[in-house]
């Protein structure tokens, strides 16, 4: 099939699925005609649904290239398929790091580690690697300006390392990166985009650079990104239930995105002469809380991209490109926030001339993807005034026969791509074993669910307040540097931050048992709601706790396969969750970590996909 026609096909099965759930609902809502409360109800249900059918049909598509295809990553990017692994390199890249008061030691690992492996498969000379700090802070300045003259004396003649501070940041992360552009960008063929937190191992960014130089048109190749092994409660499970999700949504939307893939701003491959031509970023006209300087520019640049006539290619594999994720629930939302406000911003550039359809309606989705949490708190409140005082709002819903059959598909839609992944983890014997067993994966997910779906209101209520403050009261966010570090959260910033969510689901549990009738069918598929909201404050407190952590560490509760066989670029990080798993598991000669000499002096490691069809194992260096 073409592109087009695959696009064709699935944007044709997103819509008769949200034509066909939209006549459910119709049905559910009585013969008497729509009241004011239904059509609200009926207009927030059609603004959720466009992501519970394309979440759906991701999945789908993507389950079923794990199971018909020896190589569904190759299926969906057929020119990696095309890569021996023995092509010589023979052009320049850029290692370009952005941070702003991160812990110097942790980037420093991070880059060291990368560096001594590529060193060691002999293609350090064809890398530059750029520290792009936009730090403010006297104390970890020093410390910066201390530690990246350490690690440029360590490789000097190996691989050349260049540290830049900038005293200010205007535009940000996409600032950064232009001013790195504007310097150094022409000295390049390519350039190798990383976060703080982003390590990849040798043999994942190699096979990126050949990607990159036997495709002339390819413009973006975004790796796919999954999370170190972590000692926090909170990261485990949130990371386990990203890695069960992600496979199957990732191919499912690189099967039909093809050459218009995305751009996630980190640990991707971009070629620096169209990136330098063709995307540099607007700063948008106004003076309100959407206007200035573009803060989610990476699917901007990915349009950008492909308006050039460049391709933009996701690398569905699970291999050698890792990531931190948030150590505890308020972190979290305070990165969500950040997307939340960024994307907003492409209301102003849906009008942009040039754009292909497929990227155009990305930009659309990316919105969409926060403006669903108003839509969907609107549906609760009214639904549950609905049950509570009928005599008030006026709602004939069908609970009985239409409601069961859309609550029952709707659950089953959104839990999709992770039913679809563990379902495929559970046919595996391999990968069965690399996640820890069947019943580990089986319990695992279940408890995930569970996490999912208190989470979920708790972050829709977040993201409402924030776009309230955002659009009606004209207040954007302050993005300040990440928290990386598990640490316990005190009862007083918990309850601080949280009182909103915890009020809105006592009222709520109190509200359903004391309406005019209780509907116990409604009340049960009402409740999960506002549970998460009301017992949010010991949720976070316990999830973020490190003593929990390290039990469910130890335990191998919501492991990852990098915890069962740890590829060399992990073990080099000496991460407390690896060390915890060796204890546990006796394992110490494979999971312990590595010295800057075991790095370069060991040979070729193994590394398991899991996301392609039979798991294989593939030399990492």
């Amino acid at each position: 099939m073409t592109n087009n026609s695959k696009r064709v096909l699935f944007w044709s099965l997103v819509l008769s699925t949200i034509v066909a759930l939209a006549t459910v609902m119709l049905a559910t809502l009585g013969k008497g005609g729509i009241s004011a409360p239904e059509f609200i109800l009926m207009a927030c249900f059609l603004i959720t649904l466009p992501w519970t059918a394309i979440g759906f049909w991701n999945a789908v598509i993507g389950f079923i290239l794990m199971r018909v295809s020896k190589d569904p990553a190759g299926h969906v990017f057929p020119a990696s398929r095309e890569i021996t692994g023995d092509e010589e390199i023979n052009t320049s890249t850029a290692i370009a790091m952005c941070i702003r008061n991160e812990d110097v030691s942790q980037v420093y690992r991070n880059l060291n580690a990368m560096m001594a492996r590529l060193v060691a498969s002999d293609a350090g000379k064809n890398f530059h690697v750029y520290v792009l700090s936009d730090s403010f802070e006297a104390d970890i300045i020093k410390d910066e300006e201390t530690q990246f003259a350490k690690l440029k004396r360590v490789w000097k003649h190996r691989v050349e390392v260049t540290y830049r501070r900038r005293e200010d940041n205007p535009g940000f992360k996409a600032g950064n990166i232009q001013d790195f552009c504007e310097r150094w960008g022409n000295r390049h063929d390519f350039m190798l985009t990383l976060d703080a937190d982003s390590v990849m191992s040798a043999s994942t960014v190699l096979r990126m650079v050949r990607l990159m130089q036997k495709n002339e048109k390819l413009g973006i190749v975004q790796s796919l990104v999954v999370g170190l092994p972590s000692d926090s409660a909170f990261t485990r499970v949130f990371q386990f239930g990203m890695r069960m999700g992600m496979k199957s949504y990732t191919l499912g939307s690189a099967w039909w995105q093809a050459d218009c893939g995305p751009y996630w701003g980190h640990n991707a491959l971009i070629r620096m002469k169209p990136f330098m031509d063709h995307c540099h970023l607007p700063k948008l006209s106004g003076n309100g809380p959407l206007s200035g300087w573009i803060l989610s520019h990476d699917q901007v640049e990915a349009v950008f991209m492909r308006r050039a006539g460049f391709e933009c290619r996701v690398l569905a594999e699970e291999l050698g490109s890792y990531e931190e994720n948030p150590p505890h629930i308020i972190e979290f939302i305070r990165r969500d926030l950040r997307w939340c406000h960024g994307n907003m911003q492409y209301f102003k550039l849906l009008r942009e001339p040039g754009l292909k359809f497929t990227s155009r309606i990305q930009l659309v989705l990316a919105i969409l993807m926060f403006i669903g949490s108003p839509a969907w708190m609107m549906f609760v409140l009214v639904a549950t005034g609905a049950l509570v005082a009928p005599q008030y709002v006026p709602v004939e819903m069908q609970v009985v026969g239409p409601g069961y059959a859309l609550f029952g598909i709707i659950m089953t839609m959104i839990f999709a791509p992770k039913i679809a992944s563990v379902m495929d983890v559970l046919l595996r014997k391999d990968l069965r074993r690399s996640f820890g067993g069947g019943i580990a994966v089986i319990v695992s997910a279940a408890l995930e669910i569970v996490f999912s779906m208190m989470l979920a209101p708790i972050m829709a209520i977040a993201n409402t307040v924030f776009l309230f403050k955002l659009f009606v009261l004209g207040k954007p966010k302050a993005w300040n540097a990440q928290t990386r570090q598990a640490e316990a959260l005190p009862f007083g910033l918990t309850m601080q931050r949280f009182w909103p969510q915890m009020l809105f689901g006592v009222v709520g549990i109190g509200a359903i048992f004391s309406g005019v009738k209780i509907d116990w069918v409604a009340i049960a598929m009402c409740l999960p709601v506002f549970v998460g909201p009301m017992l949010v404050i010991p949720f976070a407190i316990s999830s973020s706790h490190p003593a929990i952590g390290k039990i469910v560490a130890r335990l191998g509760l919501w492991q990852l396969p990098e915890e069962q066989k740890a590829p060399v670029i992990i073990r080099a990080l000496n991460l407390p969750a690896m060390a915890l798993r060796a204890e546990a598991s006796g394992s110490h000669d494979r999971l312990s970590p590595l010295s800057t000499d075991d790095l370069l002096n060991l040979g070729a490691d193994i590394e398991t996909v899991t996301v392609s069809g039979s798991p294989s194992d593939r030399i990492a260096a």
